[in-house]
């Protein structure tokens, strides 16, 4: 089947008009030609395409991910393993965004407000379909935490009631509880786990003991930033719900990072980021809420009348670039390319290349807090070596060596966040890995 076809096949796949060979030709082409080495065949109806070789196959199958890894204009003076905080953009997902903010430029009052921002219907419909959910629940937002704090700060709270948190929740999330408690008298509560923790029950029974006849509401984070430690979603939500608790989700690291939807976690809330796992442009997020929750949350800002019971009320932020929103179709359309399994299968390929490497050649210093071999662990990974300043480590990698991370300080442990994403090489995972044995053999100098 011809070029032109198989790009039709693509799009028809992903529900998507927008994967067009019109937006960085070169960048779609990167897509057939690793589709093409994974036995990915185009039905005759173009309704989809007939999935080749395993995920687990192709994980270590550089002929695949080579083609994904030029599909990117990144600067490689740098190994940038900090994915999990931002992670750039393929080039035709950065060719449609430059596109529509050039056009919005000409006449921003009818290009952007007019033509581009209906648009933004496309993507709730083509991230609901992803989720699992019914468009009337997806909001389009600009990260996670404007997601999570429409939350926070929407929930009718009075003064003595109770929200459960873990110590490990993202900082920024655990800060507007913080000011909700100082402004309302609201009491916040925190719980703490072990790290890494392969048996999901414990994790439940932590919240579980924290829960007292005041909770009111439970936020969960469903992957930690810290350790990347994967959370029981769903049987932390039963396990609240049957004590008549809300519970909020934080996925900001979750989405596009591993397979899962709305129906496997069962809850009512979700917040995102999609400039993390999905590759989508900076300043991109959703909000998905189950529609009978809808009108008891307040929103960050000002609902138009009649809106009381409209998903949308959620996106009324101001003048906002419709660009951005609008990229995240073609960066949901890269995603559903490479496929959601094929992608965790090399992001957790890429983990343990450098995780049990440093374990094994790293003098017994070396403890991974991230679950390994577990459906509990994905990408990210934690590297903790005894005896060892993390944030020197941190530093010398960075500035002598240019080799971006992210090391990290908790109550309870210390240590260097590693975050590669689909783009990163082999290579850059082993520099990696070749400098922290050097410095634990010579030191850092």
């Amino acid at each position: 089947m011809d070029r032109r076809h198989f790009v039709s096949a693509l799009a028809s796949a992903s529900a998507l008009p927008a994967l067009s060979v019109t937006y960085a030709p070169d960048a779609v082409r990167r897509l057939i030609d690793a589709t093409q080495v994974a036995g990915d065949r185009p039905l005759p109806d173009f309704s989809g395409l007939t999935r080749g070789r395993t995920a687990e196959a192709l994980a270590a199958d550089e002929d695949f991910w080579e083609p994904i890894q030029r599909a990117f204009d990144v600067d490689r003076t740098w190994v940038n393993l900090n994915n999990g905080g931002c992670s750039p953009a393929p080039s035709q997902v950065m060719a449609k965004l430059e596109r529509d903010l050039r056009f919005s430029n000409e006449l921003p009052v009818i290009h952007m407000w007019q033509t581009l921002e209906p648009r933004i219907e496309v993507v709730r419909r083509e991230l609901a379909q992803d989720f699992g959910c019914d468009p009337e629940e997806m909001a389009v937002t600009r990260n996670a935490s404007e997601s999570l704090i429409t939350l926070i700060y929407g929930l009718d709270l009075k003064r003595g009631d109770e929200v459960l948190i873990s110590n490990q929740n993202y900082g920024r999330m655990i800060n507007a509880w913080k000011q909700r408690a100082a402004r309302e008298g609201i009491v916040i509560k925190e719980i703490s786990f072990p790290v890494p923790c392969t048996d999901p029950q414990r994790i439940v029974d932590a919240f579980a003991a924290g829960i007292t006849p005041r909770t009111r509401v439970m936020e969960i984070t469903h992957i930690t930033n810290l350790t990347g430690q994967i959370l029981p979603v769903k049987e932390l939500v039963t396990m609240a719900r049957a004590r008549g608790v809300q519970t909020f989700v934080d996925g900001a690291h979750a989405y596009a990072h591993f397979p899962f939807t709305r129906d496997t976690l069962d809850c009512d809330y979700y917040g995102t980021s999609l400039h993390k796992w999905l590759t989508a442009p900076i300043g991109t997020g959703f909000l998905y809420m189950r529609r009978d929750r809808i009108r008891s949350i307040w929103p960050l800002m000002a609902q138009n009348p009649g809106q009381e019971g409209d998903i949308r009320k959620f996106e009324e932020i101001g003048t906002h670039p419709a660009a951005n929103h609008n990229a995240v179709a073609m960066a949901t359309a890269f995603h559903r390319a490479i496929g959601a399994d094929r992608k965790v299968a090399r992001l957790r390929f890429l983990r343990d290349r450098w995780a049990k490497r440093l374990m094994a050649e790293g003098q017994g210093r070396v403890k991974v807090l991230t679950p390994l071999d577990s459906p509990w662990g994905a990408g990210i990974g934690f590297l903790s070596i005894d005896g060892m300043d993390h944030d020197a480590l941190g530093s010398w990698l960075f500035a002598k060596h240019r080799v971006v991370q992210t090391p990290i300080t908790h109550a309870e442990f210390r240590g260097i966040r590693v975050t590669p994403n689909v783009y990163t090489t082999l290579d850059e995972v082993d520099q990696f890995s070749e400098l922290v044995l050097r410095a634990l053999r010579e030191g850092m100098r």
